[in-house]
Parts: C-alpha cells; sequence; structure tokens
C-alpha cells in the first residue's frame, strides 16, 4: 500500500476474511494500521458475517478492533438514492448499498475490502479504492 489510506471499509467478505485469519487480509489490515487507518463496518455486515460455525470470540475481538456504523433512516433513504441513481435495485444489492453509502460519506481517502469489486464500482464509482479480498 503506497498511497495514504484514512479510512478502510469492510463488507461481509472483508470482515469474514479478517474474522478467519486469511493471510493476505491480515496482511493488508497490518498495512492499514501502520497508516494508522480507521476500520470501519457497517452494522449489518456483522449480520451477513455470523453463521453456526463462526468463531465468535475471535469475531467479538474484530469487532472491538473497528469502528461498527449504525445502519439510520437517513442512510438507508441515501442508499436507496444510491441504487436509483446507478439503476440497479433488489434485494442482491441493498446491503450492497448501505456499505457503499456508509463508504462514501468517511474521511477520505478511503479503501473497501470486497469480494464484489464489479458491484461496488458501480455503487461507488472513482470515490473508493476497491481491494479484492
Amino acid at each position: 500500500m503506497s498511497n495514504r489510506i484514512e479510512t478502510v471499509v469492510l463488507d461481509s467478505q472483508g470482515l469474514s476474511s479478517w474474522v478467519s485469519q486469511d493471510r493476505g487480509t491480515l496482511a493488508l489490515i497490518r498495512s492499514f494500521h501502520s497508516m494508522a487507518a480507521d476500520l470501519v463496518v457497517g452494522a449489518n455486515t456483522i449480520v451477513e458475517v455470523v453463521h453456526a460455525r463462526v468463531n465468535t470470540p475471535r469475531l467479538n475481538w474484530v469487532l472491538s478492533q473497528v469502528k461498527v456504523e449504525a445502519v439510520t433512516e437517513q442512510a438507508a433513504r441515501a442508499s436507496a438514492e444510491l441504487l436509483k441513481q446507478t439503476g440497479v435495485h433488489g434485494h442482491k444489492y441493498a446491503i450492497d448499498a448501505t456499505v457503499a453509502e456508509m463508504a462514501l460519506r468517511q474521511p477520505g481517502p478511503v479503501a473497501m475490502l470486497t469480494s464484489d469489486v464489479d458491484d461496488m464500482a458501480k455503487l461507488c464509482g472513482s470515490r473508493v479504492r476497491l481491494i479484492a479480498v
């Protein structure tokens, strides 16, 4: 990571790969930590990540290292507007839109760890640096 990053948003796969201690993700997190970047997840991303086999103590530790953003009515309305502007809709994009909306209002420059670079590129445009996990 050569460019300075102020905020890093993790989508469900970004968060999940950190919880499962994926080596590549851990290296990225260390790099962001050395830049003093803020790590952020949306509250609904937690819901996406939890399943029967999730390591709950590890998840709780990871969540203690990040800022968790609430999905407020204002954020939901802005997310819906983002969907309208980009011409995508439906359940497939709903949570992605809340993650993208949250990323777009963070202090920049902003990066996002995501498994869905194509959809996030539609929603974030060039304003968020997308890093595939």
